[in-house]
């Protein structure tokens, strides 16, 4: 029968099912295991439920479905995870792996999610990825991929998010991805590729967001990509792109950022460019635009940059652009704009920077130029801007530089610049026509690094009220009618003869001429009457005052040289002189205490033969102990004796320093003192400093290259100033000069104890030099006068290229200006590659070596520009304290204001002696915290109190457009939300670069209307704000949603397959059910045909049998009636027996 068969069937496809589940799990457990011990990964614990271990998602608590080990520093083989059959979510980001990707990824049919980013994965990018046709986001930027980009990846037909960008890919970007339908991101920038951009790119797909830029591209910007109007964000910067700007950009309407800077472009701008109300980014500079500035800009609302610098623009600027309220930065330099500044400009209260310089500008400056408050950058300079300088200039407070030179200037400099006191980078109004004294006033910009006032008409004599230019690098007065003697001031000796020069009245250091005491021409000679006698009496007297004093000097003389003569007798005698006076002396280490000898330490400190180099801060001599220890002894300057006078303090700061324990630090050993002068004892380093290794030795016949030696120097000393800034020192002068060398030559770093002992936060006299060495000084210490973290990385850079080029950090031969980071950055202008950067000596010995030299000098590179991050920062930093801590005070009453004053004295003068007795005063955080509001309302606005203006205070200084996003806890669901800082609104957070707290990206970014509900106060509140974003966090804003909704429908999936898997087997048995009830009706039907056969062949019987015999023919015909119905019953009970049979069969 058919029923047993098909229970069988099911048995087994159930037993199957259940098989292959077990057979799976059980292999995912141990790839899961075997994964944990190839890549030691720690946060995964020795439980066998791997489904409970970080970053691992299972479906149905059995098979692996999504793995996330991003940001965890691993390295090792990543094969076994394709053995994972059901994985879906895969992401390695940011940790060591080398070599290429496994081919075998391309098996994982199921993955839909592939981030690979931030690592050093290597080889060509395998074509077995274009076999994941679920794929739906691919990220392999960051990486060192090389070949081009398979064509296999055409088929991704489900891909929407696909990253390679900071690798070094060639060829040409394959003509398939412009038929991905789905692709939404494409960003491909920072490699080598060249060719054409495809020109169906975005012609299918509604493209959102494509980023080329620093590539190799060429030919047109393909019209197709404005197509579908989906547009947000292009950036084809730095490429070699020609043509025109395409006139369809006006299709896009929700385009916000649009760069096609530093290519071949030209053309004018299309007028459809005002169609884009949503425009925040335009840069078209460094091309060959030309025409007129169409006015239709000014229809873009939200533009917050316009930059259009280094162009052939015409013309002049339309007033329409000063309709552009939100509009921060203008830069127009480098064009042939002309006419007056338009007064219009002036209306955009959002202005941080107005760069109009190298034009043809020939009206005058509006002397209401300082209307926008926030105005920073002002740069006019190089036009034919004549007239005066407005006096109103004064009013821009927050100017960091101004530059007016080379124009046509007349008048006076208006003393009202002297108002400005946050001008910092620079005042230039050299090569005009300005005449009269120099201002008193300009003293007052003490924070003024470069000052220019040369080839004007400027006369009277340098005030020396300019000695308050206490931050001042670099000035000019030459060529000026300047006279008298140039003041007494170390910027003004410092600086070169030729920024005074061309003044024929001055006179002083550094010129040559000295100010000697002259009788002017106009002085009358006036003749008396004296008499001879007079005469004789006062030359007599003279020359008897002469002998007499000459006689005088002449025994003072010997009597000298007869005591120096005995004393160096008996030196040479005994060679015992007499040491100063010893105040104090201490040595850290126990079993050293007997072999120092503190007069031994000082004689030879005394001695010139004994001075082994000198530092900024020090000079080091080699003493010898009678013990034969020999020791390194560091005197610290003169100008640095100040310190002596805080003994207790230095000697607990050079105990503590000598307590610290790292192979790569040269911690003292002990100290002396003596009047007042300071000696540090060190252990003595036979092979010198590392600067005497790459610039001395290297020039000895007997020189013998090692590049494993110095690369070790360099890692050691990475490690040692990774060690200082792990507990908080920051280095005053990381050179190759402090960098010393043991017998074995491991590197140990130098002068750590200066940073102690000379705090530059107390404005000690010890600081009042430059700190560092010249050609190591990073870049903002011009800026903040304070060195950081991140100045000792780019003084670590420098010292980097000094070991990769054996050069020093600063050589005539590299020109006027030039220092060797500069020198660097320039070799691709020379023609230079970086194989031609590299010291000869060591590149050219082995391969190996010099492609160790050459991956050193990229990561170089790519990490150089980190101290000036943090320029703009360290800018508004000290004001903004400056500025919350006068407010703070200014709200506090008589009472609490005394509090606080008395508070502050005994935490900056009482540390350590009163630590624990800290008054009661409310802080401003407290204030804030309880005050705080993340919207304010009437009611709150109506208090007056002033914990009440001070939380206002800060609340208007935050910036409400868009908001700064915390999403470390977004897989719970819970996204915290915050209003921009004035530092984050100038860096550009939130706007130009994800508003998330975590993220830096600056591409791929949209703005999203967020219904935040929080709870504030006490209360449940909801506020409706916008967050600009990239596209992954964007998916964080929703993540713990998406999660439930995809569990959900795959609940639902698996419903509807349970529903439809019984639906099939109901329909199975009612199609065996009808075909049986089929049979039994043919087969009842045929015996009706053979009973009716029958029947006719009786009756032609009856017919022909005579009547004779009917009776017997009757009882016959009776019989067989009788037996044929009969066994005709039979038959049927039989045959609905079966059928009840079957019934009960199918339900029972």
């Amino acid at each position: 029968m058919a029923f047993p068969t098909w229970v069988s069937v099911s048995l087994v496809w159930v037993l199957c099912k259940v098989l292959l589940h077990v057979v799976a799990q059980q292999n995912d457990q141990s790839t899961m295991v075997a994964l944990r011990n190839e890549l030691s990964i720690s946060m995964w614990n020795s439980s066998t439920d791997y489904c409970s271990w970080a970053g691992v998602t299972c479906l149905n608590k059995s098979m692996v479905e999504s793995i996330d080990l991003s940001h965890q520093q691993l390295k090792g083989n990543v094969t076994l995870i394709s053995e994972l059959k059901a994985l879906k979510w895969l992401d390695l980001s940011s940790n060591n792996f080398q070599g290429p990707i496994p081919s075998a990824f391309g098996g994982l049919s199921e993955l839909e999610f592939l981030d690979l980013s931030f690592n050093k994965f290597a080889s060509a990018i395998p074509s077995t990825l274009g076999n994941l046709r679920n794929l739906r986001s691919l990220n392999l930027s960051m990486n060192r991929f090389i070949a081009e980009i398979p064509d296999e990846f055409e088929r991704l037909k489900s891909l929407t998010h696909f990253q390679l960008y900071g690798n070094n890919l060639n060829g040409s970007i394959p003509y398939g991805i412009g038929n991905l339908t789905s692709l939404r991101i494409f960003t491909a920038y920072e490699n080598n590729l060249g060719g054409r951009i495809p020109d169906n790119l975005g012609s299918v797909a509604e493209l959102e967001l494509l980023n080329l830029h620093s590539n190799q591209l060429e030919g047109l910007i393909p019209e197709n990509i404005f197509s579908l109007g989906k547009l947000e964000v292009l950036v084809l910067t730095m490429n070699n792109l020609n043509g025109t700007l395409p006139l369809s950009i006006g299709n896009c309407k929700g385009l916000s950022n649009f760069r096609v800077g530093n290519n071949k472009l030209i053309g004018s701008i299309p007028t459809s460019i005002g169609s884009i109300s949503s425009l925040t980014y335009f840069e078209a500079d460094n091309n060959n635009l030309s025409g007129e500035i169409v006015s239709e800009v000014a229809q873009c609302t939200n533009l917050t940059l316009l930059n259009l610098a280094n162009n052939g623009f015409t013309g002049v600027i339309p007033p329409e652009l000063g309709d552009l309220m939100n509009l921060q930065e203008l830069i127009l330099s480098g064009n042939s704009l002309f006419g007056d500044i338009p007064k219009s400009l002036l209306r955009s209260k959002n202005l941080s920077k107005i760069d109009l310089s190298n034009n043809r500008f020939n009206g005058t400056i509006p002397e209401d130029i300082c209307t926008t408050p926030r105005l920073q950058f002002l740069l006019l300079d190089q036009n034919s801007i004549h007239g005066e300088i407005p006096r109103g200039i004064g009013s821009c407070v927050k100017l960091l530089e101004l530059q007016m030179g080379s124009n046509y200037l007349t008048g006076n400099i208006p003393h009202e610049i002297g108002q400005i006191k946050n001008l910092q980078i620079a005042l230039n109004l050299s090569f005009n026509h300005l005449h009269g004294t120099l201002p008193s006033e300009l003293g007052k910009l003490d924070k003024l690094v470069s000052l220019d006032l040369s080839n004007n008409q400027l006369f009277g004599s340098i005030p020396s009220a300019l000695k308050g230019l206490m931050s001042l690098i670099e000035v000019n007065f030459s060529n000026n009618l300047l006279t008298g003697q140039v003041p007494i001031f170390a910027p003004f000796q410092k600086s070169p003869n030729s920024s005074f020069a061309g003044n024929k009245g001055l006179c002083g250091d550094p010129l040559s001429s000295s100010c000697g005491k002259s009788v002017g021409p106009g002085r009358e000679t006036y003749h008396h009457k004296v008499s001879y006698k007079i005469i004789l009496a006062v030359i007599g007297s003279g020359l008897t005052v002469f002998v007499m004093v000459t006689v005088v000097v002449l025994l003072f003389m010997m009597r000298e040289r007869q005591e120096k003569a005995s004393k160096a007798a008996g030196i040479a005698e005994d060679g015992i002189v007499d040491p100063p006076m010893i105040i104090a002396g201490n040595v850290f280490v126990e079993n050293l205490k007997q072999a120092i000898d503190f007069d031994a330490v000082v004689k030879a400190s005394l001695k010139d033969s004994n001075k082994l180099n000198g530092g900024t801060f020090s000079t080091i001599y080699k003493a010898v102990m009678p013990s034969g220890l020999i020791l390194s002894v560091k005197r610290l300057k003169s100008m640095d004796r100040a310190i002596v006078h805080y003994q207790n303090k230095m000697v607990r700061e050079l105990e503590r320093l000598g307590r610290l324990c790292h192979d790569n630090l040269m911690t003292p050993i002990g100290f002396v003192i003596y009047d007042d002068v300071a000696l540090l004892l060190h252990p003595y380093l036979p092979n010198g400093t590392l600067a005497e290794l790459l610039h001395d030795s290297t020039a000895k016949p007997e020189f013998k290259p090692d590049w494993s030696t110095r690369l070790s120097i360099a890692i050691g000393v990475a490690e040692g100033l990774a060690f200082l800034h792990h507990v908080a020192i920051i280095h005053l002068d990381i050179s190759s000069g402090n960098v010393f060398l043991d017998a074995t030559y491991k590197p140990l770093v130098g002068e750590i104890e200066i940073s102690k002992l000379l705090d530059p936060s107390r404005g000690t006299a010890s600081i009042s030099a430059v700190a560092g060495s010249f050609g190591y000084i990073p870049p903002e210490y011009a800026y903040t006068m304070q060195m950081t973290a991140p100045g000792n990385v780019y003084s670590y850079g420098v010292v980097l290229l000094e070991i990769l080029t054996s050069r020093l950090p600063v050589d005539e031969a590299f020109g006027e200006g030039i220092d060797l980071v500069k020198w660097v950055h320039n070799a691709p202008a020379r023609g230079e590659t970086p194989e031609q950067i590299l010291d000869a000596k060591l590149s050219t010995v082995s391969f190996a070596w010099r492609k160790q030299m050459l991956a050193v000098l990229k990561k170089k590179k790519e990490r150089e520009m980190a101290s000036f991050a943090s320029l703009k920062t360290a800018i508004f930093e000290k004001e903004e304290r400056k500025q919350q801590y006068q407010a703070h005070i200014r709200g506090l009453n008589a009472y609490d204001r005394h509090k606080k004053f008395l508070n502050d004295y005994v935490g900056f003068y009482g540390k350590g002696r009163i630590s624990n007795d800290i008054l009661p005063v409310k802080t401003d955080r407290d204030t804030l915290k309880e005050g705080y509001r993340f919207i304010r309302s009437e009611e709150d606005d109506m208090d007056t109190s002033w914990e009440q203006r001070l939380v206002k205070r800060y609340y208007d200084k935050l910036f409400k457009e868009y908001c700064i996003a915390d999403m470390s806890k977004y897989k719970k669901g819970k996204i915290g939300l915050r209003w921009r800082t004035e530092k984050e609104v100038i860096s550009g957070k939130g706007q130009f670069i994800c508003g998330s707290k975590q993220c830096d990206e600056k591409d791929g970014l949209a703005s999203y209307e967020v219904n935040f509900s929080y709870h504030e106060a006490g209360e449940n509140k909801q506020a409706l704000v916008k967050l600009v974003c990239c596209k992954i966090c964007a998916e964080k804003l929703v993540y713990k949603k998406l999660r439930e909704k995809e569990q959900t429908d795959k609940r639902e999936q698996e419903k509807q397959k349970r529903k439809r898997e019984r639906s099939t087997s109901h329909n199975n048995s009612d199609d065996e059910y009808e075909r049986r009830r089929e049979k039994l009706v043919y087969k009842k039907l045929r015996e009706k045909e053979q009973t009716d056969k029958r029947e006719q062949e009786k009756q032609k019987r009856k017919r022909e049998r005579s009547t004779s015999h009917n009776n017997s023919d009757d009882e016959y015909e009776r019989r067989r009636e009788k037996k044929a119905s009969t066994s005709t019953d039979d038959k049927k009970i039989e045959n609905d027996e079966n059928f009840d049979e079957f019934l009960m069969g199918m339900f029972p």
